[in-house]
């Protein structure tokens, strides 16, 4: 076995290993450094078509029937690729990968979620890439990387351009800031789904009546979300990496997850990074209901809240929740026949 830290003498499973070690860190920062080492490896045509490949193959194997890839064009530019080549070398990656998990007896569908790092200043640029790769694979835009200090008001012309041409934003908030972050997201993004979002908690009181009864009051951020449908994208073992919920405690079951859940939010399940934080939606899944409680009805209720919030038009969508539906409904009766 290599040394630890020595990463150019270990396996691919050692160094697998390694980087899910790195990632439990706390700290979002901290996190994010780790993928100095995975954009190294996308620079090149070759490289972002493979990567996108996979990545699609590996969806589709977990049992994945629709993702949206959140990527940054910005962080692949060090071998003089464009950014515009960047995104028309992904898509090419995507489209082998469909045409292999099809060739496999999986059916998939994906879209990419272009994304400008919210600490530099290509946010309007970028923005105007996603615009101009709207017929070919791009679904929405994203703002990412380290959140505090940095918040969505600071790239307000982007998400301006973007809204006057329809163009669906998430903006990753509530992460490592708090409901003010969400606001910006929210008002000055024109957020329609909000990435991670469990800093949302903090505009919830809970208080015991007695040992019976609470009683639950939402701030106007919160309440705004609820009530609006804003899609939360939870990551819970990225959550618990990322210190991002400290300050309600160091395990999965102190996760707002539930909380949301119970008071009526729109909840979604994601992996973040599956590589970084060592994960599948599958496995995502399983710790929620491990921990929770959940039954094959409440994860369906996350999948079609996903369904629902996903970029595409409303006929697709609809034809999404159908597919889920369908299977979720024979996985029932398949656990009714076991049991």
């Amino acid at each position: 076995m290599a040394a630890s830290g020595d990463i150019r003498a270990m396996t691919a499973d050692e160094l697998a290993q390694w980087i899910v070690r790195q990632s439990e860190s706390g700290s979002l920062v901290e996190y994010l450094k780790i993928f100095d080492l995975n954009t190294a490896l996308m620079q090149t045509s070759e490289g972002l078509t493979r990567v996108a490949r996979e990545a699609v193959i590996d969806l589709a194997q977990d049992g994945v029937v629709y993702g949206e890839l959140r990527w940054a064009p910005e962080q692949h530019l060090t071998r003089g690729l464009t950014l515009d080549q960047t995104v028309e070398f992904v898509e090419q990656g995507i489209a082998q990968g469909i045409q292999d998990a099809a060739a496999l007896g999986q059916e998939i569908r994906i879209g990419q979620l272009i994304t400008a790092m919210r600490h530099a200043d290509r946010s309007l640029e970028i923005a105007e890439l996603a615009l101009r790769h709207r017929n070919n694979g791009v679904v929405g835009f994203d703002i990412a990387g380290a959140e505090l200090g940095f918040p969505p008001a600071r790239h307000a012309p982007a998400f301006r351009l973007l809204a006057e041409n329809m163009f669906p934003t998430t903006i990753h908030a509530g992460e490592a800031d708090g409901v003010s972050s969400i606001e910006s997201a929210i008002v000055d993004g024109y957020a329609l789904r909000l990435g991670h979002g469990v800093r949302l908690s903090e505009d919830i009181v809970v208080e015991e009546v007695d040992d019976d009864a609470t009683t639950v009051s939402l701030g106007d951020v919160a309440r705004w979300v609820r009530d609006r449908g804003i899609a939360l994208e939870m990551c819970p073992t990225s959550n618990l990496q990322t210190g991002a919920i400290a300050a309600r405690g160091s395990r999965l079951d102190d996760h707002p997850f539930d909380l949301f859940y119970q008071l009526g939010f729109s909840v979604t399940v994601s992996t973040d990074n599956r590589t970084v934080s060592g994960t599948t939606l599958t496995r995502e899944l399983g710790l929620l209901t491990e921990i929770f409680g959940y039954g094959l009805a409440d994860l369906e209720a996350f999948q079609l809240n996903a369904a629902i919030a996903a970029f595409l038009p409303l006929e697709d969508r609809e034809e999404l929740a159908d597919i889920i539906h369908e299977g979720f409904v024979d996985a029932i009766a398949n656990a009714r026949a076991a049991g």
